[in-house]
Formats: C-alpha cells, structure tokens, sequence
C-alpha cells in the first residue's frame, strides 16, 4: 500500500501534464505564428533585370515575402533595382542597394562612393535620409494626390516616395501635377508610373519630411 500511496501522486501528475499539452499541441491544419520568424525571406538567384510588368511574378515565384511596414518598403525597391545586393554598380555607374547616383549621394553629405560602395549601414542611412528629402519636396503633392487616381492608378504616399527614388522629386511633381500628361523613363524603360503602381500601399507614415538630411554614421 506504501508503494501505491507513493505512484499515485506520479501518476496524477503526468495525467496532468499529459491534458495540458495535449490541449496546447496545434490542430491538424492550424496556422500556429512562430515567434522571431523573419518577416523577409530572400531567394537572389534571379536574372540581372527584371521588367516591371514581371515584379510581382519574381518575387512570388522565389519566395520573397515582405510585409507593408517600411522595411517591407525598402527592401522592396531594393529588390527590384539590384536584388538587395550592396556592392552592385550598374551599367550606368550607379551604386548599392538601393542604386544611388554620386549627384544624389552629395545631396545627403556622402562624397567617397567607395566607402559607401562597401558599407551597408551607410547605404541604409542613406536610404532614410534620400526618402526624408524627396517627402519634404513632396510634401503637397502628398497631401493633394493621395487617395486620387492618376492614369488610372490610385496614388499613395509610399507610391510616390518611390517613384522619387527613381526618377527624382522634381519629376515626380511634374507628372502629378500634369495629371500624368508629362511623363518620365529612365535609361531601363522604367516609367514613374510603374512605381507609383508596384510600391504602392506601404507605411511610411513615420518618415518626417526633412529638407536637408544627411547621412551620417554614429
């Protein structure tokens, strides 16, 4: 008896244990969220240029998952002009990640484009600080044009910042305030249009529009 009054107390608590995991373990087909699972998954091996209309297309097809948040924001653009890689120059000399022009990089206080070239902090600041000006010059064209319809895009405020960091703000201003009228293409046959239509419904509401930011490293 002894022995039994000794197990029994056992017994009881691995029946317990048992309830209690079988009643935490997920169903069969349960989505279960993982916890510090990367919002952003990459698959680089891709072709060198990837034409608008196929954007969506690549990135569904090699598993690049990005949410609406300003990361998402980022390393989409980053994606579709070098693939996310930092030390990319292109046929047209320009740089990086997010492919900077040496003119554009002046603007944000960095004048070595080697240093640049091989520091991806800086590139990341730079970013920051590039899409802070463009939304500073921007800023009406913002508040006027979000929500409305251009050539038959709705127009969004991330749309726009994008569209700016390829084709330049004042280009931008140009082809809203034209209503579309007046167009721009880059070297690529990249139209502002397709940017305003591929980066849009982003969160960059956080960004403050600044007039002359610099990037800097601490």
């Amino acid at each position: 008896m002894k022995t039994i009054k000794h197990i029994l107390p056992l017994i009881l608590t691995l029946v317990i244990c048992f309830i209690f995991l079988g009643a935490t373990t997920p169903l069969e087909n349960e989505i279960v969220p993982l916890k510090n699972t990367p919002t952003i998954t990459y698959n680089y091996n891709l072709s060198p240029y990837i034409p608008d209309e196929k954007v969506e297309e690549f990135i569904t097809e090699n598993y690049i998952f990005l949410d609406r948040s300003y990361v998402g924001f980022k390393e989409a653009i980053a994606f579709k002009e070098s693939q996310g890689k930092y030390t990319v120059v292109n046929a047209l000399g320009y740089l990086g990640k997010y492919q900077f022009g040496a003119s554009t990089l002046k603007l944000i206080g960095i004048y070595n484009s080697y240093e640049f070239l091989n520091n991806p902090k800086l590139q990341e600041k730079a970013f920051l600080a590039n899409v802070k000006r463009n939304k500073w010059i921007l800023r009406r064209d913002i508040k006027r044009f979000v929500g409305h319809k251009v050539n038959g895009t709705v127009v969004t405020e991330s749309g726009i910042l994008a569209a700016a960091h390829l084709a330049g703000a004042g280009n931008v201003k140009r082809y809203l305030r034209s209503y579309g009228a007046i167009g721009f293409t880059d070297a690529f046959g990249t139209e502002i249009e397709s940017y305003i239509r591929n980066f849009s419904s982003y969160d960059t509401s956080f960004i403050v529009p600044n007039r002359r930011p610099k990037a800097k490293l601490l």
